[in-house]
């Protein structure tokens, strides 16, 4: 069967309209670069020429390879050479009507059986084919930069995009050694629809003084495996970007969720634009520059020196439990592991010490360490055992009434001073805080699971937290090896309140058969480097608990955008609730 599109044309050969270029030739194809002036387009080729001399001294290439690519592509400034081309990809500057006006111009140049196609990031691909006689000829192929090692393509159909039209684009990105998405016309597409708007909340976030900047993204990157924190990542972006791709959303939804936050256009306005300008929600070196400046956090020097803690209660003695006692053991501290009933407490003994064997086994402790931390766990079935601990996390049960009596059974017992801590992840801490006489000693240590292997703690204060207890809180996680975030008591704290949205949006894109649930997680993974996509994350977590997580993130905000998505609901009704029933987005049990 021949490949779709022996000769390929450019238009716009900056650095993704090059990618496009480099990419197209090593395919074997024969490509028309297209440059405004006879200028540009002789700095386009210089570029080209750079580029591939890199790949060659980075091994990518052979100096061979280079010399037959290099061959296989012309670059000039005149519009007409596109009619030689079987494909004309754009990539000009995010402008609707300068791309319209050059639509048109190709539809009057081109033969009527070339296709057109836009690399547009947000904007309406049907209005762009709408400047054009051959609608049905014209569609979105939108690359990822770099494009010579970002996997992903996504292929945009407009209503009128011919299917086979769309089937040879996608195997046009095969033949690039790329993994196409399908992908219906709507802004920001699969990925940018679900990134940006968990940007903006980011941004939002930060606006609002909740954490700061260094918090954020530190909860995301080691909360949920990211490869960057959000405001990093839209400083590298460009904050300008950012807020003209939300426009463009906002548009389209009118999601308030997708208005761009206040912050986006103050920066704007102010030519702090991120990692090109030199400075956006991080201070860098140099324009372009990766390295930043004055990244600690103003303040913390002056904080109150915090409480002595040498040794530390947990209640609760499923996996949270015995995970954190883990942690505290193997820093050192003395742990009273409390259950209800001796048998759930040295059943929880029981699977901490599996954990610790595995640890041996695995090289990451040696049997002494093994040994020192199982010796300093002593499960107990009173919490009156605890009265004479200096801290008390509890993990019980995520439900607030179980918490408020608990607590309320603390604050007769544990001995004044000490810190009461709950491992919530939805719940509102000051609840918690309010059962007892000393609201100013219960704080929010938001774990994640498996604690001995996550890094991160959401450090969570109310507004009747003292200030030491939140110091004694931060050193002790930096004591246990933990990376502390700190944030305020309310719903979903930093990480499940910039997550579970973007989860969400997932499924409504799925109920709305705008892509399917395999190239949505595609689309997520390839283009913007996540561990997991979407509907893999809904799974493993559980749709009851994403469900529950949804419901009070919209009861705390009321914005129409955070209400579940009906089908998130239908399949909780269902009985679907992902891997632990064997069936949720995905059919696990035949697996």
């Amino acid at each position: 069967m021949e490949r779709p599109f022996p000769t390929v044309a450019v238009v716009g050969l900056g650095t993704m309209g090059a990618g496009v270029a480099v990419a197209a030739a090593k395919s074997g194809r024969r490509v028309i670069g297209i440059e405004a002036t006879a200028d540009s387009a002789a700095r386009a080729l210089a570029r080209i020429e750079e580029a591939t001399a890199h790949a060659v001294a980075r091994a990518r290439i052979t100096a061979e390879e280079r010399a037959a690519l290099l061959a296989l592509i012309s670059v000039g400034h005149a519009l007409e050479a596109a009619a030689a081309a079987d494909l004309v990809i754009e990539e000009v500057p995010e402008q609707l009507e300068l791309k319209r006006e050059l639509f048109a111009a190709l539809d009057r140049i081109c033969p009527a059986e070339t296709v057109l196609a836009t690399g547009t990031t947000a904007l309406s691909v049907t209005r762009i084919a709408a400047a054009t006689t051959r609608p049905e000829r014209v569609l979105g192929l939108h690359f990822f930069n770099p494009v010579h090692t970002m996997k992903l393509v996504e292929v945009v159909r407009t209503v009128l995009t011919a299917p086979q039209v769309a089937e040879d684009a996608a195997a046009f990105s095969r033949d690039l050694g790329k993994e196409p998405v399908a992908a219906g016309d709507r802004a920001g597409f699969v990925v940018n629809g679900l990134l940006f708007a968990y940007l903006n909340q980011a941004a939002a976030m930060y606006e609002s003084r909740y954490a700061t900047q260094e918090d954020i993204d530190a909860a995301m990157r080691l909360g949920c495996g990211l490869p960057m924190g959000p405001l990093a990542l839209l400083d590298l972006i460009g904050v300008d970007t950012a807020r003209t791709v939300l426009e463009a959303m906002y548009e389209q939804s009118r999601d308030r969720l997708h208005a761009p936050a206040p912050i986006l256009g103050q920066l704007v306005a102010a030519g702090l634009l991120g990692r090109k300008t030199g400075r956006g929600f991080y201070t860098y070196e140099a324009p372009g520059s990766s390295r930043t400046v004055d990244a600690a956090t103003a303040g913390t020097a002056a904080r109150v020196p915090g409480r002595e803690v040498r040794d530390v209660g947990v209640c609760g003695s499923g996996t949270m439990a015995t995970g954190i006692a883990e942690v505290f053991a193997k820093a050192g501290y003395p742990v009273l592991l409390a259950a209800r009933g001796q048998e759930k407490a040295d059943r929880a003994k029981a699977r901490l010490a599996g954990s610790l064997e595995r640890s041996v086994s695995r090289g990451r402790l040696t049997a002494d360490q093994r040994d020192a931390a199982l010796a300093l766990v002593t499960p107990v079935d009173r919490y009156t055992e605890l009265a004479g601990v200096d801290l008390v996390v509890e993990a019980v049960a995520e439900d607030l009434a179980v918490k408020r009596e608990l607590f309320a059974t603390l604050d007769k017992i544990v001995k004044p001073g000490a810190v009461l801590a709950t491992t919530t992840s939805s719940l509102p801490v000051i609840s918690c805080a309010t059962a007892t006489s000393r609201p100013q000693d219960v704080i929010g240590m938001h774990f994640f699971n498996p604690a001995p292997a996550m890094r991160l703690v959401e450090v969570v204060s109310t507004v009747l937290t003292a200030p030491d207890v939140t110091t004694t809180v931060l050193e002790l996680c930096a004591a246990v090896r933990k990376h502390p975030v700190e944030c305020g008591d309310r719903a979903g704290f930093i990480v499940n309140a910039l997550l579970f949205p973007y989860l969400n949006d997932a499924v409504r894109m799925l109920q709305e058969h705008y892509a399917t649930v395999d190239d949505i997680d595609t689309a997520m993974k390839l283009g913007c480097g996540y561990p997991m996509g979407p509907f893999e994350l809904l799974d493993v977590v559980g749709l009851d608990v994403s469900l529950t997580i949804e419901q009070v993130l919209h009861q705390e905000f009321r914005e129409p955008g955070l209400a579940a998505a009906p089908l998130l609901e239908h399949l909780v009704a269902a009985g679907c609730l992902g891997r632990k029933t064997g069936r949720g987005f995905r059919d696990h049990a035949r697996r």
